[in-house]
Formats: structure tokens, sequence, C-alpha cells
């Protein structure tokens, strides 16, 4: 494909809005608009990526710092969109919301009687256990919601410690939405004092964690009053009894035991796709240099950057194009740069879009029937025989 057809227009200076210095390189090399859409080159790159990855394993053969899962891979990046957690013993990846780990019961306790105490300005789990000298893990905290689908009023308790994710909620239940105070009175609760003690008409979802936990606190119902030591199964049930709550820095695998970490990241892959502007991002920020992007040949937009130097005396461009033309009857990939710039220019251009090769023709090697080959991770070229390169088969031949 030709330089003019793409329309390409490179950048000599980082954008101002640059998130990342992969980001700064695919504007600057015209892969990229500022916003972010995609021009021209970066289409062609993201066509690569689809013909290369309709084997999938092949994403793990492009030797990116990838985090992976049964379900989904990740890439770090410090302005990512997406939360991981991570275990750096075992490798157990996973999105924060849906991260498992290890629970610690508290030990062992006899159960006591309900008993109902005055609790009066005490509507959050933080004000209740300073009220009372109690821990919060002592706490039940209470959660309601309203499901999408059926209007369905959904009660969530979790251990006062914990914080509820929705995701692995709406996992379980389908999609929700807070509950309205016409839906809590309705079932017979009361914000900021609700427990699932005597509620109707409620789907009652417990943390898999309450069925170990004894004599927590929790709210009466009442405005301005809670109940101590209850009890799970002794004073409520519930429909379902499972993993809602979410990990965080610290929290145990749930795999290996070790301490689990987060990290921003960008979605690469997932049971519905391939994310391709993602995984250009990531190449992007994997191979560069400071002189632009470096990008592996099965990743790259073209095999060859193809450029000719004005001369004087030969017409390089017309030598170019029979380069070009071979080139592509031999099934290579070839971005020709035909435009009539100056070398310094073009070289530029070449460093920053980064094709795993450059063919230059110019004035002083066409002389000897020669061209400079150089590939882009390599600190000078070589002089080549413009026969050997008419004659190539395939590009593996020269890298």
């Amino acid at each position: 494909m030709k330089y003019t057809d793409l329309q390409i227009q490179t950048q000599r200076e980082a954008p101002n809005n640059a998130r990342t210095e992969g980001f700064a390189f695919l504007v600057r090399a015209g892969f990229l608009t500022r916003e972010n859409e995609m021009l021209p080159l970066g289409q062609q790159a993201i066509s690569r990526l689809q013909d290369l990855l309709k084997d999938p394993s092949l994403l793990f053969q492009l030797s990116l710092p990838l985090f992976t899962n049964e379900h989904e891979t990740f890439f770090p990046l410090p302005t990512g969109d997406v939360e991981i957690a991570h275990c750096e013993s075992c490798k157990y990846s996973e999105r924060l919301e849906l991260a498992q780990f290890k629970k610690k019961a508290l030990p062992r306790e006899d159960e006591l009687p309900l008993e109902k105490v005055l609790t009066p300005d005490c509507n959050t789990i933080e004000s209740l256990a300073n009220f009372l000298s109690v821990p919060k893990e002592k706490t039940a905290k209470a959660l309601m919601y309203t499901r999408v689908s059926d209007g369905q009023f959904v009660f969530i308790v979790v251990r006062g410690d914990m914080q509820l994710s929705e995701a692995k909620l709406r996992n379980i239940v389908g999609e929700i939405k807070l509950a309205d105070a016409e839906s809590v009175r309705r079932a017979g609760a009361e914000a900021g004092f609700a427990s699932p003690i005597g509620l109707t008409n409620a789907l009652i979802v417990v943390d898999e964690l309450i069925p170990r936990s004894h004599n927590l606190v929790a709210g009466a119902n009442e405005a301005g009053y809670h109940l101590k030591n209850t009890n799970y199964p002794r004073d409520y049930s519930a429909e379902i009894v499972a993993d809602v709550t979410q990990a965080k820095v610290g929290d145990l695998c749930v795999n290996c035991g070790n301490p689990l970490s987060t990290l921003p990241a960008i979605s690469l892959a997932s049971d519905s796709g391939f994310q391709f502007d993602n995984i250009l991002l990531a190449l992007a920020e994997t191979y560069h240099d400071e002189k632009g992007l470096a990008l592996p040949k099965s990743a790259a937009p073209f095999d060859v950057y193809l450029m000719h130097v004005p001369g004087k005396t030969i017409n390089t461009l017309e030598k170019a194009e029979e380069i070009y033309n071979a080139l592509q009857s031999a099934g290579i990939s070839v971005l020709f740069d035909n435009r009539d710039e100056r070398a310094g220019v073009k070289f530029n251009d070449a460093d920053l879009i980064g094709c795993p090769i450059r063919i230059t023709a110019g004035e002083k090697a066409l002389k000897d029937e020669m061209v400079e080959l150089k590939l882009r991770t390599a600190a000078g070229g070589n002089i080549v025989l413009v026969e050997k390169i008419l004659n190539l088969k395939d590009i593996s031949e020269i890298l």
C-alpha cells in the first residue's frame, strides 16, 4: 500500500493529552487521532491483528506481559479502566470485583439469645460499631436492591467489615438497581436499621461467611434499634448463600493463600472475543523506543517500509516502484513511502511507524544495483543487491 493512499499524517511532538508513551506514539505515527479515533493506518494494523488472531493462541506469542484466567486476558497499564486482583505466587488473576479470596471466619461461639438494644443515630456500620464498642466484623451489613427483570426486592447480608461486590451479585440474581424507599417499606425493612429478620416477599442473599459468623449485631427493622446476637440460620433463612463480597489488597489468594495485590489494566480478550484496539495499544506500550514504534513482524501493519530518496542522475522512484511490485507479488506486505520528501523526514517517519524492515532506494547505492536494508531494531543497515530483493519469496529470508 502506498503512503499517500493511506493519507498518513505523522507528528513530531507527543500530543498534550497523551496518557501513556504507547498512546503518544500511536498518535504521532498516524494510527490514531488525539481523540483516540482509528485512522486508516490503525485500521490496517487492526486488520492484520484480526488475521493473526484467527488462531487465538498466537496472542500469547506476542511476548506481552499478560495476566490471564480461563475467561479473560489483561495487559497491565497505569491508565487502564479495569482493576485486577493478582497473586504473584500462583499467578491467579481476576477482575477485582469478581476475584475470589480466602475468608477468615471468627472463632466459633455459642449462640446467645437475641437482644434488642437502643442505638440512636447509628445508621452506619462505623457508628454502630463505635457505639456498641464491637469490631466491625461482629456486625451484619444490610444492602437492599430491586431486580430489574421482575421488580423482586433483594436483601443482601455481608459481614460488616466487608464490601458487597455488585458484579458477583448480578451474576447470581441478574441485573439490579438500588431499592427505592417504597420497596424497602413494603418488605418490612427500615433503612439504616435493616436486617433480614421478619421480612416479607424478599429474596434474601447472604454471603458465604455469614453462616460461619456468630452473634452478629444487625438491624431491628425499627428506627433507632439493633439486635445483638443474630445467627444464621437460627434467626432467619436465605434463598441464596454465596460469595458476594469484594476482594481487596492483602486478602489471601483462594488458590495458594498468599496476599493479593491489585493493579490497573486493560482487557485484551474475553469469552466474547478480542478487543483489538486494546491489543494495538498493548503492543505500542511494549514495543517502542525513543524514536517510535518497533513492532514485531507478526503484529506490524506492514512487513516492510519501502522508501526512495530522490536522486539527480537516477530515477529512484521508478526503481522503488519495481521493488514494490515485486514484493507485493511475493505476498510481502509493503508500505511504500512514495512522497517527494527529504530523506530525513522519511527516515523519521519510518522509525515512528515501526515496520520491522526498512528498504531505502537511494541514488548512491542504486548506481551499484544496491539498496539499503535496515531492521527497525538494528543500529545500522546493510547494503544488498536489488536482485536479491526482487527475488524474495518470503520476508523471513531477510529477517
